[in-house]
C-alpha cells in the first residue's frame, strides 16, 4: 500500500469532519468546494505555513517534527489511536521497516500459550496475528466462534468472516459496530505496515467482494484493538454479551491474546456454560462453517 497516498487520504478524511466555525472562521454566503476545513486554514489554526502543510498531506514527510505533527492533530481533534496513525504514516520507523521482510513467514504459536488457551477452559480466548489471522484458540472459542480447525488457515481471518460470510449478520445483532472495529483495527495495523503485500491482497479481496467493506475502508477511520463489549447470538444458546480484553504477547508484537468474559449470574453466563457442557461432550457436531451453524436451540 502506498504510504503516502494513504496519509493523504488520512488527513483529508480528518479534515472534512471538522467545521470551520469550530475554529471560529467565518463562513459567508455560498457553497465551499471542500467540506470541513480548508488546508490553508487549517495550516493557519497549527500555526504553520500553507505550503508546509500542503508538503505534509502530499506525505512529503522527511524533517516533519513531531511538535507540528501534534499542531496539526489538535486541530483536528484526534484520538489517541489517530494520533499514532498519523505519526506512523508520517514518520516511520525502523521497526517497520525490518518488518517487511518477514510478512511472508509463517507466525509461530508458542507450545506454552496453546497449554494457556487450553487451561482457559471456562472462558473462549484466542490468538490473532497479523491482520487479524487467528492463530490458536481454545475449544470454548471454537463452540463460540467457528470451528476454526475445520477452515483452511487462510479462512481463518476475523475480516473475512465478518464481511463475506452472510451469517455474520445473524450472529453478531450489532454487525455495524463489529463491522467498523474490524476495518478500524485493519487500517490501523496498516499504518504500522503499509508495505505489507498480504494486507494489500486481503484489502482488495474484501473489496472486490464487499461492498459494505469498501464504505467503511474508504472513511479511514483507525482505532486499536483494545477491550469493549459485543453480543453475539449464538443459534444452539442464543444471545451472549461477552466483555473482551485484549493484550499483546511478549516476544511478537504481532500476536494479541484476546479473551471473553461474561457477567457473573447473568443469562449470558448461563448460556456459555450451556454451551461449554456441549462443547466437552465427545459425539458434539461440527461444522466447517466461518461461523456456527444455524441448528435449533438447546432446550
Amino acid at each position: 500500500m502506498d504510504r503516502r497516498a494513504e496519509l493523504t487520504e488520512f488527513l483529508k478524511s480528518r479534515r472534512a469532519r471538522v467545521q470551520p466555525e469550530v475554529l471560529g472562521i467565518k463562513v459567508f454566503g455560498g457553497r465551499r468546494r471542500v467540506p470541513g476545513l480548508r488546508r490553508e486554514e487549517l495550516a493557519q489554526a497549527a500555526g504553520v505555513s500553507a505550503d508546509y502543510y500542503v508538503r505534509l498531506e502530499q506525505g512529503r514527510t522527511d524533517n516533519v517534527s513531531q511538535e507540528i505533527l501534534d499542531a496539526v492533530a489538535d486541530v483536528l481533534s484526534l484520538t489517541e489511536d489517530e494520533r499514532k496513525h498519523l505519526a506512523q504514516l508520517a514518520k516511520p520507523t525502523r521497526r517497520t521497516s525490518r518488518r517487511r521482510t518477514q510478512r511472508g513467514t509463517t507466525q509461530r504459536i508458542r507450545p506454552g500459550l496453546q497449554r494457556l488457551l487450553d487451561s482457559m477452559t471456562d472462558v473462549p480466548a484466542f490468538v490473532l496475528g497479523r491482520r487479524m489471522d487467528v492463530l490458536a484458540w481454545n475449544d470454548l472459542a471454537a463452540a463460540l466462534i467457528a470451528d476454526f480447525a475445520g477452515l483452511e488457515p487462510k479462512e481463518r481471518n476475523v475480516p473475512r468472516m465478518v464481511f463475506l460470510d452472510p451469517a455474520s449478520h445473524d450472529y453478531y445483532p450489532d454487525w455495524e459496530a463489529v463491522a467498523a472495529e474490524s476495518v478500524d483495527y485493519l487500517r490501523m495495523y496498516a499504518g504500522r505496515y503499509p508495505d505489507d503485500p498480504e494486507l494489500a491482497e486481503l484489502v482488495g479481496e474484501l473489496s472486490i467482494h464487499s461492498s459494505e467493506f469498501r464504505e467503511h475502508w474508504a472513511r479511514h477511520d483507525v482505532k486499536d484493538k483494545s477491550f469493549g463489549a459485543k453480543v453475539v447470538h449464538h443459534p444452539l444458546v442464543g444471545e451472549i454479551t461477552v466483555q473482551y480484553e485484549t493484550l499483546q504477547l511478549p516476544g511478537d508484537p504481532d500476536q494479541l491474546l484476546v479473551t471473553y468474559t461474561v457477567e457473573p449470574g447473568s443469562p449470558s453466563e448461563q448460556n456459555l456454560r450451556l454451551l461449554a457442557s456441549w462443547a466437552a461432550t465427545p459425539d458434539a457436531p461440527t461444522e466447517n462453517s466461518r461461523f456456527p451453524a444455524d441448528t435449533p436451540e438447546l432446550p
